[in-house]
């Protein structure tokens, strides 16, 4: 299915969820009926439509980003840089900390912004990441926005991943969102303002062959991220899940000299992104609130499909996954039959040339 018959998709969706919204009075009105017998009906329908109309805080003056020193990390440091905000860069290298602090610098639009670096793994010793943390709030102020983006990854067939590698992953990956994540939010819950983000990854939403480590450690962020958006809207904190798709990073550099032949040819079905394009996207989610935020057409139709009981933005944003729910899971099959047709040659070819060298 081409690319260009998704976006045709997307388009029809977002047209005809603009019709459907002039009928929402009428179906705000339905569900309160429908719910009325239940004394907790109508508080339930004004908290389902007040998280679909959020008002949304001005830009975050002081984000604090993990595994800023490259990649996507640096990049989301230097978009909000560029809107004048007061930037932490949180990573292990210190080396590449000092790098990354002058390419920052070099998109300021005021002498008054500050690049502040902290060398700590996030993802080892709770109290340590808390107390550095806790430092850098004493310099620069509470933190508006905090960007989890230290991760990393690799590929490679179930049984020859050595186990330890599934450790790891989880530990940087997972509890290296959840430390510097619960060392700020009490701050937060005082102030009754921020924006967390999470920076997770299409195999976040998607299984795929030779991700048996990775996507598991993505897929951790999700239920993190949507226990936590439940818990803290009432204190007008907003949390962001972002998906992107192969990034044009040091990380996937390191990845591809691993990766199995299988997952190369499947994610050469996408491409690659530039780290500057995801960067805009999803720092623009993040300071309108919205829980998803996705990347291209494929990245589009594959928040729609794993929505499930996610929140939503607005009515539009629950409409149109309504509306294409059906096309997108058709379109998906076929994805997911080409996945697994590149999955049977690449055994056949290996069978054949398993066999051709017995034979000589």
């Amino acid at each position: 299915m081409t690319l260009n018959f998704v976006e045709m998709t997307i388009r029809f969706s977002r047209n005809t969820c603009t019709n459907l919204k002039k009928n929402y009075i009428l179906m705000t009105y339905c569900i309160y009926c429908k719910l009325d017998f239940d004394a907790r009906g109508p508080s339930l329908v004004f908290h389902f439509l007040k998280g679909m109309t959020l008002s949304h805080l001005p830009p975050p003056f002081n984000p604090q980003v993990t595994g800023g020193s490259s990649g996507i990390g640096k990049s989301i440091a230097m978009e909000c840089y560029r809107q004048g905000a007061f930037i932490t860069l949180v990573a292990r290298d210190e080396s590449k900390l000092v790098q990354a602090k002058k390419e920052v610098e070099k998109c300021a639009i005021n002498d008054k912004q500050v690049v502040l670096c902290i060398s700590v793994d996030v993802s080892k010793d709770y109290r340590q990441v808390e107390s550095v943390i806790k430092q850098c709030q004493e310099k620069l102020g509470p933190v508006d926005m905090l960007v989890n983006c230290a991760g990393t990854s690799f590929s490679g067939k179930f049984e020859e991943v050595d186990v330890e590698r599934f450790r790891s992953m989880m530990e940087v990956n997972y509890l290296g969102s959840v430390y510097p994540t619960r060392a700020v939010i009490t701050t937060m819950k005082e102030r009754r303002m921020g924006r967390i983000m999470f920076i997770s990854s299409q195999a976040g939403q998607i299984g795929l062959f030779g991700y048996t480590a990775y996507s598991p450690s993505k897929f951790a962020l999700r239920g993190l991220a949507e226990s936590l958006q439940m818990e803290m809207k009432p204190y007008n904190i907003y949390v962001t899940v972002a998906y992107p798709p192969d990034t044009d990073t040091p990380g996937l550099a390191e990845e591809n000299r691993t990766k199995p032949l299988e997952t190369r040819l499947i994610s050469e079905t996408s491409g690659v992104t530039q780290p500057e394009q995801v960067a805009k996207i999803v720092v623009k989610d993040a300071v309108q609130g919205n829980f998803n935020s996705s990347v291209g057409p494929d990245g589009y139709m594959l928040s729609a499909l794993t929505c499930g009981m996610s929140p939503v933005t607005s009515i539009t944003e629950g409409l149109q996954q309504i509306v294409t729910m059906g096309l997108f899971r058709t379109i998906a099959l076929f994805y997911l039959g080409s996945f697994d047709s590149i999955v049977r040659r690449c055994m056949i070819q290996r069978e054949q040339a398993k066999a051709a060298d017995k034979r000589e």
